[in-house]
């Protein structure tokens, strides 16, 4: 694939480095439901940026963490909505959905008996805690697979009791569980030590989508400064992440 450069709004070169990607499945652009973008203007200015680096399709995905964000489909409607209605009303031509990231803990046992939001139908984004692994992790798994879920875990990179035993990260795929990798973990965003754990799991053939996790101007820069990375740039470009089945699918509860 052949990257071509365009000129943003101020005359600088953008390159859509992740146009090879084609669809970005974890962030946080519903304004004011998460710890993500709070207002309207914020959510369509990462949107349009995102576009512009080579995104056809944005599947964002609010945090449903019950003690902290008890989002549902109810709560995430007139948002959604919102951003919806603007971008078409601005002709940005990218499709906009949102499903959600759930973070599996005692209060994910009870959401299950529920429809939940996935990307495809299938595929469910989840995250654990930073702290330690659920010791129910892997029957929750279980059930969701039962249920006809395909759970996708969330940087994985990022959890820090994993990085001394990495074999864990292959227990994940055995289980019948997709891995995500956070873009910017692999620029050293969130330090050396994630940075060196992502790279493994992509020299190994474990990872299976990227997303940008994007949740503000901080991470938005980072993400643009990745255009100065070559070696980062060719790996978009080769590494076959399955992102771009979800570029033409809808949006459906299960």
């Amino acid at each position: 694939m052949f990257f071509f450069r365009k000129k943003s709004e101020n005359n600088t070169a953008v390159v859509p480095f992740l146009a090879g990607i084609e669809t970005d499945l974890h962030s946080h652009l519903i304004p004011g439901v998460d710890d993500g973008v709070q207002d309207l203007e914020t959510s369509i200015h990462f949107i349009e940026t995102l576009h512009s680096l080579g995104i056809k399709k944005v599947i964002t995905t609010p945090h449903i963490m019950m003690d902290r964000y008890p989002n549902s489909v109810e709560t995430l409607s007139t948002p959604y909505k919102s951003v919806q209605e603007k971008l078409l009303e601005n002709n940005l031509g990218i499709q906009f959905q949102h499903a959600a990231e759930y973070y599996m803990d005692e209060y994910f046992e009870e959401l299950m008996k529920k429809p939940l939001l996935t990307l495809n139908g299938e595929l469910l984004l989840v995250e654990i805690s930073f702290m330690s692994a659920p010791p129910q992790l892997p029957q929750w798994l279980f059930e969701l697979q039962a249920q006809g879920y395909r759970p996708i875990l969330a940087h994985p990179e990022r959890y820090n009791y994993y990085h001394n035993q990495l074999e864990e990260y292959k227990t994940f795929k055995q289980r019948g569980c997709y891995l995500q990798v956070n873009l910017l973990s692999l620029t050293g965003y969130y330090g050396r030590h994630i940075q060196k754990v992502a790279e493994w799991l992509i020299e190994h053939q474990l990872v299976d989508f990227i997303g940008t996790d994007l949740h503000h101007e901080k991470h938005l820069s980072a993400i643009l400064s990745i255009a100065k990375d070559k070696k980062l740039v060719k790996l978009l470009e080769v590494y076959p992440f399955k992102n771009n089945i979800l570029t033409h699918l809808p949006q459906t509860i299960k």
